[in-house]
């Protein structure tokens, strides 16, 4: 039987969704309360790979459970199983809810869509420090968002993806990518697209500060996009102000 659990994570103390040899990893805590609760080695597959201190308000995995579980062979309590998996997981892990789903479901390859958000702020705030990027600049957000526009015409981010990184493909479609305003001194950018590369959003952000920040004209970032070489584009931006907000299927 398969399951999906939906689930948030403070990223700060991790090094990312997958298990590393280096240090813990969401996926390793999920994957030890659950083997834990139901008593068998149970492995988990999510809906993406967050780096090392990225957030998620939404993050979906699935996990197979045999059906034995307390001497029966049964379906699980899905509510019961979120209530103890919260009680066993740390503070920084939170299970929204479990559900049975069929076994062709998964979390990674069903998914149609994900959206991200990355967070700034232009003046110190002691409570945004962990979650947003202190930037202390002038920044044109009229252009960055003129610029962001763009990437909804293009499909190759071979400029966004981390070198060496191990993709066959470098293909995407970005169905949205703006910039919002939340106060006078707060912004988040949002993009959505059917799949990421690895430190795709942090460096699609760090060339649209480039922008705004008047380094590089709506041409440039243009010739960024289409030149497809990581050294042209923006330094990748701190990994503490990006959320993963949304899967859909």
């Amino acid at each position: 039987m398969r399951y999906f659990i939906t689930l948030s994570f403070d990223g700060a103390r991790y090094h990312g969704w997958q298990i590393q040899p280096n240090g813990p990893s969401i996926q390793e805590k999920l994957q030890w309360a659950l083997s834990t609760l139901l008593r068998e080695d149970i492995q988990v597959t999510g809906a993406g790979r967050t780096d090392a201190g990225v957030h998620a308000r939404m993050m979906v995995a699935h996990f197979d459970f045999s059906g034995e579980w307390e001497g029966q062979r049964q379906m699980l309590d899905c509510i019961q199983l979120a209530y103890k998996l919260n009680r066993l997981l740390p503070q920084d892990i939170a299970v929204q809810k479990v559900e049975h789903v069929s076994n062709d479901m998964h979390a990674r390859f069903s998914a149609i869509a994900r959206t991200y958000h990355y967070y700034i702020h232009t003046v110190k705030d002691p409570f945004l420090r962990t979650t947003s990027c202190e930037l202390h600049y002038p920044l044109d957000f009229d252009k960055m968002n003129e610029a962001a526009a763009l990437l909804l015409t293009y499909y190759d981010f071979g400029a966004f993806c981390k070198a060496h990184a191990d993709v066959k493909t470098t293909l995407c479609k970005v169905t949205a990518a703006q910039w919002h305003q939340t106060s006078p001194t707060s912004w988040y950018f949002e993009i959505t697209a059917n799949r990421f590369l690895r430190n795709m959003v942090r460096a699609v952000v760090g060339t649209l500060v480039d922008v705004g920040r008047g380094r590089l004209s709506i041409d440039d970032f243009r010739k960024v996009v289409e030149g497809k070489r990581r050294t042209e584009a923006g330094e990748s931006m701190p990994a503490h102000a990006l959320f993963l907000e949304d899967v859909q299927y």
